[in-house]
């Protein structure tokens, strides 16, 4: 039996994409470059700072990434939660989830300083479980040191935990702590991603069918 289900945040639990474009276009701005339509973007916004730097620059020198991505990371603080808002959906679902007497909890490779912040300032109809970010573990998600940590913490075993997320590297890190594991389809996903090869449980399109799911295995 399910009894925590854990979620990304970026693409799954918050859709944070319309202010991370909007950073990457500050730089590139700044930097004398055009801008890129959001389009081109959403897709990336998952595989963090790193990859949308060199999405906007290529493949720039390692000193000059650093001094880019410190740069990026500068404005995005500035403007963590300008447009950022939950998945629709999100909301009815996590007040479900505690109405059902299930916890839920965040695992994502942001680090601390943003995640923290970030999540403060979102219109959570209950607190978190557990909250790791990609620098309070030793190791980031694909490794599934963070997800046994949220297990830990929620107070729930690996087999009792779900795990939520948009990217190959959640299902493979959920996979490998021993969790049932469902791609967010409604995500960050690209043309090139194929979600049905990744080994997940199953493939949602919205957050509803997080429910769906819950009760076709629980019933």
């Amino acid at each position: 039996m399910i009894r925590t289900v854990l979620f990304d945040l970026d693409g799954t639990l918050a859709d944070t994409a319309p202010d991370l474009a909007h950073v990457l276009n500050l730089l590139l701005a700044e930097e004398g470059k055009p801008a890129l339509p959001y389009e081109t973007i959403r897709p990336v916004v998952s595989h963090g700072a790193t990859a949308l730097i060199r999405l906007g620059f290529g493949n720039v020198a390692d000193a000059d990434l650093e001094r880019l991505r410190q740069r990026f990371l500068a404005f995005y603080t500035d403007n963590l939660v300008r447009q950022t808002q939950m998945f629709p959906g999100i909301t009815e679902l996590l007040a479900e989830l505690t109405r059902r007497g299930l916890n839920w909890g965040i695992v994502t490779n942001k680090p601390a300083f943003l995640t923290d912040p970030l999540v403060a300032r979102l219109p959570l109809p209950s607190p978190p479980a557990s909250v790791v970010s990609g620098d309070t573990t030793t190791n980031r998600k694909p490794h599934p040191e963070p997800m046994l940590l949220a297990c830990t913490q929620a107070g729930s075993q690996p087999a009792q935990c779900l795990y939520v997320g948009d990217a190959e590297r959640d299902i493979e890190a959920g996979r490998r702590a021993g969790m049932k594991t469902l791609v967010a389809l409604f995500g960050y996903i690209s043309k090139e991603d194929q979600p049905e090869r990744w080994g997940a449980d199953g493939l949602i399109r919205s957050p509803r069918e997080v429910l769906d799911w819950l009760g076709a295995t629980h019933g």
